[in-house]
């Protein structure tokens, strides 16, 4: 008799072609974030193949924002879940597709959101039908895929509802945007985005230049201030990355928009940063304007805790068993939902998804060999778990 182990990984060699198959059906159905529709028809497509492999599912839907998919399989299943998450937008616009349609060529696969992470929603869903397959019926799985998770849920409140549906799984993998050389994220910065906007006086700059007060000049002070917070020991940075303001080249501006970018290490940062950012906003170096902020952090910091570093081993040896490359760990400065996981108090490893360079970017591809060896790699870490003794820990 076979191993479930063995069954599940021969399940997946038998399926190479329909798996890449489904990854260009999921790279040809475009998800930009902006596209709300787009977004959650894709999630009503992943949501019935999960039906289909026999997951209970539900979406929860937001107004302003895609969808996010919560899926269980194996509900009656005596023992904490194991939690399986990513997202399935992208960060690419509608229409890009007929540019950059699905392609394999040389051992790498190209096009929308390949990458970034189509290949890794594969991943999961295959790693579930293998394990399925070969008979695992120890623990249920809980799969959670958000639709806005490229825009750091700026119009939902995904983030909270990510906490609450993973909280209580024994661990949880993200099968986001793997390395090449093979690193593993165990820790990410959180990511905050605000936006200081300065009301000031319009006036021809011919006729009445001194009745002008220029909101950009306000600003610009205030852009030289933010970026000197930048904390490169503490591991908190700024950086002032759009600005738009003024109407014409002859008169005053009267209004003007600029946003920040902050990431930090620590949760504790956000007090400290925000009542620096309002200080900032507060100040006044041209009489006749006003500044205010507003803003929120999309990803808090998802910290390496010691739970999260045990699992990352659990990864490495799980590795080394079944011949994969060695996994590295790594901090990121990107922000995913891993952090959600952590904070819900569920050790969590990201980037497990397939391999590849250049997200976001025309030229992003993956590894092909890699959509097939990460999902081994899933369905042996699963039959691992219980190594962890981590039972009752993140309840």
């Amino acid at each position: 008799m076979e191993s479930t182990k063995q069954q599940a990984f021969a399940f997946i060699d038998r399926h190479r072609e329909e798996m890449t198959a489904l990854w260009a059906v999921l790279v040809g159905h475009e998800s930009s974030s902006a596209d709300k529709a787009g977004v959650d028809s894709l999630a009503q497509r992943i949501a019935d193949i999960l039906k289909n492999d026999g997951a209970t599912t539900r979406i929860v839907e937001f107004e302003q924002a895609g969808n996010l998919l919560v899926a269980t399989l194996g509900e009656a299943r005596n023992a904490a879940p194991i939690g399986l998450l990513g997202h399935y937008d992208t960060v690419f616009a509608k229409g890009t597709i007929e540019k950059r349609p699905f392609v394999i060529h040389e051992g790498r696969a190209s096009g929308p959101g390949v990458l970034d992470m189509k290949g890794g929603v594969v991943i999961l869903l295959y790693a579930i039908k293998a394990l399925q397959a070969a008979g695992y019926a120890t623990r249920p799985l809980k799969v959670v895929l958000a639709g806005d998770e490229e825009v750091a849920h700026a119009r939902s409140n995904a983030a909270e509802v990510i906490q609450q549906e993973i909280k209580g799984c024994v661990a949880a993998f993200n099968f986001e945007t793997g390395f090449v050389d093979n690193r593993v994220v165990v820790g990410r910065k959180g990511v905050g985005t605000y936006t200081m906007q300065a009301h000031g006086v319009a006036a021809h700059t011919g006729n009445d230049p001194q009745k002008g007060r220029s909101a950009i000049l306000e600003l610009a002070h205030k852009i030289i201030d933010i970026h000197a917070l930048t904390d490169w020991d503490e591991g908190t940075t700024f950086s002032v990355g759009r600005i738009k303001g003024g109407t014409t080249s002859n008169t005053t501006p009267d209004f003007a928009t600029m946003e920040i970018d902050v990431r930090c290490i620590k949760a504790a940062a956000e007090r400290k940063f925000v009542a620096q950012l309002e200080a900032i906003a507060a100040k006044t170096y041209i009489d006749g304007t006003r500044t205010t902020l507003s803003g929120k952090m999309g990803f808090a910091p998802m910290e390496s805790t010691p739970e999260v570093m045990r699992l990352f081993d659990l990864v490495a040896q799980t590795s080394a068993e079944n011949g994969f490359p060695t996994p590295t760990p790594i901090q990121s400065g990107g922000g995913s939902d891993s952090s959600n996981a952590v904070i819900a108090g569920v050790p969590t490893v990201c980037s497990l998804g397939v391999k590849g360079e250049r997200n976001h970017a025309p030229e992003e591809y993956a590894v092909v060999e890699s959509l097939f060896e990460r999902c081994k790699l899933a369905v042996a870490c699963i039959l691992n778990i219980d190594q962890l003794n981590f039972e009752g820990r993140s309840a």
